[in-house]
């Protein structure tokens, strides 16, 4: 479904995008650009929500992994027996 809006542009973009699509093609070029900076914005959030949620736990993770290093190591040494 289709819905018909108003919207205000500055001149130099509507410029922009007089170059690029015709006036009949103006909403699919609309449609294609807020779905575009919409995902690329999520992208952009989710990478940062990882990176915070990688720095918050890198000290309890890296504890994890020297005690299963420990475990694997201790194993090793019993089987060379």
């Amino acid at each position: 479904m289709y819905q018909r809006i108003n919207i205000t542009l500055p001149s130099e973009t509507l410029e922009l995008l007089d170059r690029i699509a015709p006036k009949g093609d103006r909403s699919h070029l609309i449609d294609l650009a807020v779905k575009y900076y919409i995902n690329t914005e999520a992208k952009k959030n989710l990478r940062e929500k990882l990176k915070q949620g990688a720095l918050r736990w890198a000290d309890r993770d890296l504890g994890i992994t020297q005690d299963w290093f420990n475990v694997d190591e201790e194993s090793w040494q019993n089987s060379d027996r």
